[in-house]
């Protein structure tokens, strides 16, 4: 019998999510919200909430929409172990770029690098709403089994 290997999706070990306003409120929560379910968790939070203070904070600055929230979601894959962080926000035709020049006077602009420093990946996809979901993943290595 001639069996094809199926690739097997892998379902998070672990599963948060929670919408929030998008102010500055929401983006002090997002964090606050990290950090706690982090430790329930057992999973290490430094690096997480670097990354989420600043994905919160670039969706409220950059993807508000007035009358719409932000969505933070973590997922932990117990294999290979990862954690994946999730912001979406309502403005999918804001799409950050990593790359953009940013002087050394100027007072922000440097969100992005700072996910770039701690993520091993992050990216951005698009979301339902003309949204967008900019991601980033910390690899097994940061986070426990």
């Amino acid at each position: 019998m001639n069996q094809e290997t199926v690739p097997q999706i892998t379902a998070p070990a672990h599963y948060f999510t929670v919408l929030l306003a998008a102010d500055r409120r929401g983006a002090r929560r997002a964090r606050q919200h990290t950090e706690r379910q982090l430790a329930a968790w057992g999973v290490p939070f430094e690096a997480a909430a670097q990354i989420v203070a600043e994905l919160a904070s670039n969706a409220v600055l950059h993807g508000r929409v007035p009358g719409r929230d932000f969505r933070l979601r973590l997922k932990v894959y117990a294999d290979p172990g990862t954690l994946r962080i999730e912001v979406t926000d309502a403005r999918g035709d804001r799409i950050p770029q990593v790359h953009a020049p940013v002087s050394d006077e100027a007072e922000s602009g440097r969100g992005l690098r700072i996910v770039a420093a701690y993520a091993d990946r992050w990216g951005v996809e698009e979301a339902p709403a003309g949204g967008k979901t900019v991601w980033a993943e910390v690899a097994p290595d940061r986070v426990p089994r």
